[in-house]
């Protein structure tokens, strides 16, 4: 195992610098990892966490300092070089050919061969010696397609590919940003099992409670630089979050009972197909009323997204009716959906919310070109554009604040803020917002929760989509729960436990605590 024979620290950092531009992305940074460890590298979207762990794996170049693997200073000019010297890393975007095995992309570019030939019988053998020694169970899905796998069964056979090939190192960046929390709980029994047989782990996140649950040791970044290292067990979130942000950081918000309104959007028995004609979303009734936030909860993959599409017009509704303040939009495209005044912040910034090769003054103008305060007769009015986007930036702290900044320069926290700005600028009727916080940082979170709060208290009305239980007990008035298609309950948050909302996503009726009955949906 790395160090244990040498003493030696598994891997040491000292002073790593690296610069893109003029940007300063790491700034002189030292880290120390121990062996059957795990050091839980925290800080927000663009702190220099990935840059830092990309230098130690060999895909960026340092400026300057060192790196030391069990006491033997190194130096790697490509993945190749980190991996033979016992370096894996586990990408947030999993690193799998798809139409391949689960063996075949477990060996790839490591074969063991017999005359010549790929030696499969041999590549099995080790492959199962790996998975029984850790309990994996992944050589049970040697000879399926990757692409048939779930995300949690991914993961591990990226794992699983990392031991293959030596790894005494784990480099896991961002690992349980799109798993279940089923799927987070199965990681980190694998993770201390890793621990107890003395790899190294370094777990890079932006997720307060998951560092603390894990890590040994949580290292801090902020702005490239180290802001500090500290026993996990001896921190708590709120002095974690301020070394993250420079500030103390809220972490309950002020979600007064309040009075809703009439209905202003009513779903009514709505079913949505999809391209292979089954029902993603079969029958779903609900309404959301002036002044409220209803959330959605529910499993990834489970009706949620090809509910939200329908309801803002990206999406055909193939039975049912969407009502918006009173009139019938179930047949509306999404230009015509703006018009009505609903706005909507997509579940995926990058893919729906942003062109990324765009700057910020005509990321600004998305979706309100006919809008007649920047648009005259088919004409844009720049000047009016050029001041929109600045009053976005300024309004929502979007950091650079520089509206000729191509959107791809951001932070994954400033571009979901840009989105977030530009939807509620509209002044809208109705907000729809999915997973407004997936991927982002926790002063990014607290900022976009107290905007959506704000909104609610001035009486806009909120359908809000999320995976995240602690976000939609926050913030909801009331959750409805989505299982394969259908709404199976409307709880309030306030009289269902974390565990029974859990249980609801995942198809389990909740034993001690009393169902509201659907019907409610429309009272």
């Amino acid at each position: 195992m790395p160090g244990e024979e040498t003493g030696a620290p598994a891997v040491e950092l000292r002073g790593i610098r690296k610069r893109f531009g003029d940007v300063v992305a790491n700034d002189g940074i030292d880290l120390t990892v121990e062996p059957g460890s795990v050091h839980a590298l925290l800080g927000e979207n663009g702190s220099g966490k990935t840059t830092l762990m990309s230098i130690l794996y060999g895909l960026y170049d340092r400026d300057a300092g060192t790196i030391r693997v069990d006491g033997t200073e190194r130096t790697f000019d490509s993945p190749r070089d980190a991996i033979a010297a016992g370096i894996g890393m586990i990408h947030q975007h999993f690193q799998l050919v798809e139409p391949m095995t689960v063996l075949q992309n477990i060996v790839l570019g490591h074969e063991p061969t017999a005359r010549t030939r790929v030696d499969t019988a041999r590549a099995r053998d080790e492959i199962t010696a790996i998975c029984d020694r850790y309990e994996f169970a992944v050589d049970e899905h040697l000879d399926t397609r990757v692409a048939e796998l779930d995300t949690g069964m991914r993961q591990r056979v990226e794992i699983v590919k990392s031991l293959y090939r030596g790894a005494e190192v784990v480099i896991l960046d961002e690992p349980t940003a799109v798993l279940t929390p089923t799927e987070v709980d199965q990681l980190f029994e694998l993770l201390t099992e890793l621990r107890y047989r003395g790899r190294a782990l370094i777990f890079i996140t932006h997720k307060l409670e998951e560092a603390m649950e894990i890590a040994d040791e949580i290292t801090v970044l902020r702005d490239g630089a180290r802001i500090g290292t500290v026993p996990a067990a001896a921190t708590s979130k709120a002095d974690l979050a301020e070394m993250m942000v420079g500030r103390e950081v809220l972490f309950e918000y002020d979600r007064q009972a309040g009075t809703a309104g009439e209905p202003v959007l009513t779903v009514d028995g709505v079913t949505v197909r999809d391209e292979q004609t089954t029902q993603p979303v079969r029958d779903v009734s609900f309404a959301v009323r002036a002044g409220e936030i209803f959330a959605i909860a529910g499993v990834q993959g489970n009706g949620q997204s090809a509910l939200i599409d329908a309801i803002t017009g990206l999406r055909p509704v193939d039975g049912g009716t969407v009502r918006f303040q009173g009139a019938d939009i179930t047949d509306l495209n999404r230009r015509e959906t703006i018009e009505q005044g609903i706005a909507f912040i997509p579940e995926s910034r990058q893919e729906e919310g942003l062109v990324l090769e765009y700057d910020l003054t005509r990321n600004a103008i998305l979706g309100g070109q006919t809008d007649s305060s920047m648009a005259d007769a088919g004409r844009i009015n720049w000047a009016a554009v050029k001041d929109h986007a600045s009053r976005i930036i300024d309004t929502f702290d979007v950091r650079p604040g520089e509206r000729e900044a191509r959107a791809a320069s951001l932070s994954g926290g400033n571009q979901q803020k840009f989105v977030v700005g530009r939807e509620l600028s509209r002044e809208p009727e109705l907000l729809v917002a999915a997973h407004p916080t997936r991927g982002v940082d926790i002063g990014s979170i607290e900022f976009i929760h107290e905007q959506l709060l704000a909104m609610r208290a001035a009486g806009l009305p909120i359908l809000l989509a999320s995976s995240n239980l602690e976000e939609a007990q926050k913030l909801a008035d009331r959750i409805g729960v989505m299982y394969e298609g259908e709404l199976v309950d409307v709880v309030d948050p306030d009289d269902i436990s974390e565990t029974d909302l859990g249980l609801l996503m995942a198809g389990e009726s909740r034993e001690h605590t009393p169902q509201k009955p659907l019907e409610s949906v429309h009272e």
